[in-house]
C-alpha cells in the first residue's frame, strides 16, 4: 500500500487580483507557508498558469515545476473544471455558462464547444509536459434539465442525452490516452455524472475507456445523501484524484434535499470547512488506504459561513493528520513461525 501524498491545495477558490492570490509566486508562498505540498491549478486562470503556453513549451514547463520545487511544493493535477462544462451545455443554460468561456466564443455555442474541446487537448498535452497523470474536470451536462422526471421525459431522452455525452468526450478521452493522463471527472449535481449510476451509463458509452475515471468529493453525496464510505468500495479502481472537501446535512420539517432555492447559508445540505462538517474522514482516508489510491489529498475550500483564509489555514494540518502512513508489515509479524509447504500440509492432516 501506498501513502496518500499531501496536504494539497485547490487554487481556484482562492485566486484573485490582491496579493498574495494574484501571481503563481506569491500564492505558492502563502500556501506553502501553510503547510501545503501541492496545488491544484486551474488552468482557466492565466493570473496563475497559462495552459496554451504549457502546451507549447517544454521551458516553460520545467520553469513552472522547478520554481514550485524550490518551495517545497509540486503541481498535483491542473483543473479544467470550467472547459469541461463546456464541452456539453445544455441550451437552457447557455447564458450562464457563456462566462466560462473566452470573450470571442461567447453568444456562439458552436464556437464555445469547439474552444472547450480544444481547451482539453491542451491540458492533456500540458499534463504530460508537466510529468502528471491525472487531471480534474467536469463532464458538462445534457440531461440536467430533466433530471426530476415532471412533466414525463420522453421516452429515450436521457439514452440519447448520455450517448451524445460520451460521443464528445470519447475523441478527448483518446487524446489524453495517447499522452498517457487519466480525466478524475468530479462526480456532481448539475453534472449529468453526478452519482455512481450516471458515471457508469457514461462509462459503457466510452467503451469502459482507461481514461473515463473519477475525483472523488464525499461533500457532493452528503448533499445528494448518498452512501459516500461504500462509494468507495464500489468505484475505487477509477478513483483518480480527491478532493478533501466537508459537508452537513440537516433537514427539516419545511426543506429538504433540494434545497427550497434558498443561499447556501439557508440550506440544510451546504458545504463546510474541513472539521466542521459531517463527513468522516478518519472512515474515508483508511479506505483510500485500503484500496491503495496513489494519488493526493487535495482541499477544496467552500463553506457558507467560514473565511476561505481560516479554511486554508486549518486545512493542510487536518489532512496531514488524517493521512494514514500505510504500513509495510504485518501487525503481528512478531508472532510467525515460520512455515513451509510439509508444514502447512502437516496442520492439515494431508
Amino acid at each position: 500500500m501506498r501513502t496518500i501524498k499531501g496536504p494539497g491545495i485547490f487554487l481556484a477558490q482562492f485566486a484573485g487580483d490582491a496579493a498574495p492570490f494574484n501571481s503563481l509566486d506569491a500564492i505558492a508562498d502563502w500556501a506553502a507557508a501553510l503547510g501545503y505540498k501541492g496545488l491544484q491549478l486551474p488552468s482557466n486562470d492565466t493570473r496563475l498558469f497559462d495552459l496554451a503556453l504549457a502546451a507549447q513549451s517544454q521551458d516553460y514547463c520545467d520553469e513552472v515545476t522547478g520554481k514550485l520545487a524550490a518551495k517545497g511544493l509540486a503541481i498535483t493535477e491542473l483543473s479544467t473544471h470550467l472547459q469541461g462544462q463546456l464541452v456539453a451545455v445544455h441550451p437552457a443554460y447557455d447564458a450562464l455558462f457563456d462566462g466560462f468561456a473566452a470573450p470571442e466564443v461567447r453568444g456562439n455555442p458552436q464556437a464555445r464547444q469547439a474552444w472547450a474541446v480544444e481547451q482539453m487537448g491542451l491540458a492533456a498535452v500540458a499534463s504530460r509536459r508537466l510529468g502528471l497523470t491525472t487531471h480534474a474536470s467536469f463532464s458538462g451536462a445534457l440531461a440536467w434539465p430533466y433530471f426530476y422526471p415532471w412533466p414525463q421525459r420522453p421516452a429515450g431522452l436521457v439514452e440519447d442525452a448520455f450517448d451524445e455525452l460520451a460521443r464528445r468526450w470519447k475523441p478527448i478521452l483518446d487524446v489524453f490516452d495517447e499522452n498517457g493522463v487519466d480525466i478524475g471527472f468530479e462526480i456532481h449535481p448539475g453534472e449529468d455524472l453526478h452519482d455512481g449510476i450516471t458515471f457508469e451509463m457514461f462509462l459503457a458509452r466510452t467503451g469502459n475507456h482507461p481514461r473515463a475515471n473519477i475525483l472523488y468529493d464525499p461533500s457532493h453525496f452528503v448533499l445528494q445523501q448518498l452512501d459516500y464510505l461504500a462509494f468507495i468500495d464500489i468505484y475505487h479502481e477509477r478513483i483518480k484524484c480527491f478532493h478533501v472537501k466537508d459537508a452537513e446535512f440537516r433537514p427539516s420539517g419545511r426543506i429538504g434535499v433540494y434545497g427550497g432555492y434558498q443561499n447556501w447559508v439557508d440550506r440544510p445540505g451546504r458545504f463546510r470547512s474541513l472539521g466542521d462538517g459531517q463527513v468522516d474522514f478518519g472512515q474515508v482516508f483508511s479506505k483510500m488506504a485500503q484500496y491503495d489510491y496513489a494519488g493526493w489529498a487535495v482541499l477544496e475550500w467552500e463553506c457558507a459561513l467560514k473565511h476561505p483564509e481560516q479554511g486554508a489555514a486549518e486545512g493542510a494540518p487536518f489532512i496531514a493528520r488524517h493521512i494514514i502512513r500505510t504500513t509495510d508489515r504485518a501487525f503481528d509479524d512478531f508472532a510467525d513461525s515460520g512455515s513451509d509447504r510439509a508444514l502447512n500440509r502437516k496442520l492439515m492432516g494431508f
